[in-house]
């Protein structure tokens, strides 16, 4: 499950350089990634995210400026090979907020030169929200799962963006386990409070906690139609209001990590459950169906 990472709110604002108070401002909106803040030609992380990202790497971890008397503990690495350091954090649980310059030295000169350039988040990397092949494991596809209720029925959506494949099934909860071991996800959504089976902790799959009202059935309808541009779900297949919330769910958790910028999904497919040789999580691994153990 994904952890709240501390923010550096103790330090005095006035005591700080422009940068790093626009940095902990940035730190602020996104307390549970490791920020990777852009500053020319290499991401630095500050704090405690420094210190995190030092150990996870095996990098230097050094120190710019103080904060209330105490050095702030400072790493960093180059643009140019991110790729694996962000696949050595992500594969350690990680999300990563990614921190880019949006604007250049000319455009801050219009608007005065005051002060750092801006700077936004224009992306969150989780595990199940990879497109990236460096990042990616060869020949596996890349689940990212939701869990949806209503009433005593549950749903689970699923979605590899990489692929754009996208479907949702209602599931009891005594196949539940059997579900998410074939779809092995990279990363589960669900709603902030809700019982999650004891199967998710024992296939180790990581967790992520969202908002109840992400997973509103109604709202997710909606989204899901704005989304695919119909006014009804209708021509792709008869969906519960569980499934909808599943989905509805997948599709707003994509939308906050890739900040808008939604990917391409083939239309949703509603997945009937029929019979099947269903196989346990332990045989499914060691016969390597979805992925490989080396």
């Amino acid at each position: 499950m994904t952890q709240s990472l501390s923010t550096p709110a103790r330090a005095k604002v006035k005591s700080l350089t422009p940068m790093i108070a626009q940095y902990m401002s940035v730190k602020s909106a996104h307390p549970d990634s490791l920020l990777f803040y852009r500053m020319g030609d290499f991401y630095e992380m500050f704090f405690e995210d420094a210190e995190i990202g030092a150990s996870v790497l095996g990098i230097t971890l050094t120190k710019r400026g103080k904060s209330d008397g105490d050095d702030i503990p400072m790493c960093g690495v180059p643009v140019h090979s991110v790729d694996g350091y962000l696949a050595r954090l992500i594969g350690a649980g990680h999300r990563v907020a990614i921190c880019e310059q949006v604007e250049d030295p000319a455009e801050q000169k219009k608007r005065g030169g005051k002060g750092p350039l801006r700077r936004e988040v224009i992306r969150i990397l989780t595990p199940g929200t990879l497109t990236e092949d460096d990042l990616l494991v060869p020949r596996a596809y890349n689940y990212l799962a939701a869990m949806g209720r209503s009433g005593d029925r549950m749903a689970v959506a699923w979605a590899d963006i990489s692929t754009g494949d996208f479907a949702v099934q209602e599931v009891d909860e005594d196949r539940f386990e059997g579900l998410l071991s074939m779809l092995n996800p990279a990363e589960l959504v669900f709603p902030a409070g809700m019982d999650v089976p004891d199967a998710v902790a024992q296939l180790r799959i990581c967790c992520t906690e969202q908002a109840p009202s992400l997973f509103d059935s109604t709202a997710g309808n909606r989204a899901l139609c704005d989304y695919f541009g119909t006014s009804s779900l209708d021509g792709f297949g008869q969906f519960s209001r569980a499934m909808t919330s599943a989905a509805g769910a997948l599709l707003a958790y994509m939308d906050l990590t890739q900040k808008g910028n939604l990917p391409r999904l083939r239309p949703l497919q509603p997945v009937v459950e029929t019979g099947y040789m269903e196989i346990d999580p332990a045989t499914r691994r060691s016969l390597e169906i979805t992925r490989t153990l080396s």
